[in-house]
């Protein structure tokens, strides 16, 4: 098999494996944060697309899914295997993702057309609103827990990852050429166990190999008790004079984000709330996960149902226009505003920055992890003035960056999953991290576990199964 992304970075997961009777995917995610990403995203595939026999997604954010209609734009035809909610959520995602790069690509050939600026090839869209449609079309939907044959020696199942909604560790059997069949485990994107809306994450007592995650791999969360806390303040003290901004992802951070805010009035903790959902995807994401509420935690089931009894002490309003949001710039105060991208690049997000950024009196809540190269990792490491649409904007609001709200888990989280191996693996693999984040984390599983083979791998690197 290769690391053809996710590896010694967070976005752009994507394994290319190769077996007797065919090669298959297993995820194929999005590179994103700067042109960098833009141009890894944009180089050719090292396989040819047409001979895969089927791609296999963990779950539907882009950094593992978001190259599919790429992929199925230059010759793909195989089945995309995926849990039922990610089905769901894939049809509002991809769809969502191909029609923003279409708007920025508009945006940048007018201002082309004025300024005179020369067009690179990274400012072309990876893919159309059409092209995006063509891919679902090979979406396949299976259960959890239930084998489905992937291609001739080899098969597959899911389990529950408690990432967002319809996340799934990834379960294969493969048979080898000598008869001998061997167990590979893919963790996807891990959940922090205890966290609103998702159950925890699914223990898998064996395999030979197993792929995990690192993306918090060095540090713990700070108490879930404490973050939660940090937010009441942050809201108590920032309503009356002026608006809360909480840059999220559409799926799974803005649910679980809603449920949070909810539980704070419910328990007394703040006396009311007016919460705008400024997203049409993280729109849509809601209504699926209203849809699928046998996947969500029995406490989150409960407080959804004391949510629809109180609309009047907890209002949650979701845009739907342009023009609606546009009206919000408007506001002075007493809003809570939670809008995508989670790593401030992209959409609506960006305007609510740019109107709230210079004020003082405002405060923006960072809750999730900001890649290398993004807007939202500027803004955390410190940036004093940043570039929205061209222009500069001071950032005077205050700023609040409450990471272990994370839907990754964090180095104990991720050590608490490994452990629920009956045996070492024969080899471990730590994806999906930055890399000091890996090889940290890497080394703790040496440490505390006592595996001998731990490896980083490299983007790229060739990998056989022994």
């Amino acid at each position: 098999m290769r690391f053809l992304g996710g590896v010694q970075e967070v976005t752009g997961s994507c394994f290319h494996v190769s077996a007797p009777e065919g090669n298959f995917l297993v995820e194929c995610g999005m590179f994103q944060g700067g042109r960098e990403a833009k141009r890894k995203n944009l180089e050719a595939f090292p396989f040819d697309p047409w001979a895969l026999q089927a791609v296999i997604l963990s779950h539907a954010h882009l950094d593992h899914s978001g190259l599919l209609p790429r992929l199925v734009a230059l010759g793909a035809r195989a089945p995309v295997h995926v849990t039922e909610a990610t089905a769901d959520l894939l049809e509002v995602m991809l769809l969502d993702s191909a029609y923003i790069q279409e708007k920025e690509w508009e945006w940048l050939s007018k201002q082309s057309h004025r300024t005179r600026r020369r067009l690179l090839l990274t400012d072309a869209p990876l893919y159309t609103v059409v092209q995006a449609k063509e891919s679902l079309r090979w979406l396949r939907r299976h259960d959890y827990g239930r084998w489905f044959p992937v291609m001739q020696g080899v098969r597959a199942r899911f389990h529950d990852a408690g990432h967002i909604l319809g996340s799934a560790i990834v379960e294969l059997e493969l048979e080898r050429v000598d008869g001998v069949r061997r167990r590979w485990v893919f963790s996807g994107d891990l959940g922090m166990p205890g966290r609103p809306l998702v159950r925890d994450p699914t223990l898998i007592p064996d395999a030979d190999v197993v792929w995990v995650e690192s993306t918090y791999g060095d540090r713990e969360h700070r108490p879930w008790d404490d973050s939660v806390a940090e937010l009441e303040t942050v809201l108590r003290e920032t309503l009356p004079r002026g608006n809360v901004v909480i840059p999220s992802f559409a799926v799974g951070r803005t649910q679980e984000m809603i449920l949070v805010l909810a539980d704070l009035v419910r328990r007394g903790r703040l006396g009311s709330l007016n919460v705008v959902v400024d997203s049409p995807m993280a729109t849509e994401a809601s209504k699926i996960s209203a849809r699928h509420l046998d996947l969500w935690d029995e406490p989150s089931r409960k407080l959804f149902a004391w949510m629809q009894r109180h609309r009047d002490r907890f209002h949650v309003r979701f845009t739907a226009s342009v023009e609606e949001s546009m009206a919000l710039n408007n506001v002075r105060s007493g809003l809570v505003i939670i809008s995508a991208s989670g790593m401030c690049e992209a959409g609506r997000i960006k305007y609510h920055l740019k109107y709230n950024l210079p004020r003082p009196e405002c405060a923006i809540v960072i809750a999730g992890f900001q890649a290398m190269g993004t807007l939202g990792r500027r803004l955390v490491d410190g940036a004093q003035q940043v570039t929205i649409f061209g222009e500069r904007i001071p950032v005077r609001a205050g700023l609040h960056t409450i990471g272990s709200m994370s839907a990754h888990a964090d180095r104990l989280g991720l050590l608490a999953w490994l452990r629920g191996f009956r045996r070492p693996p024969q080899q471990c693999f730590v994806t999906h991290g930055e890399v000091n984040q890996s090889q940290a984390f890497a080394q703790t599983v040496r440490d505390t576990l006592g595996w001998t083979h731990v490896e980083v791998a490299v983007r790229g690197q060739r990998w056989q199964d022994s």
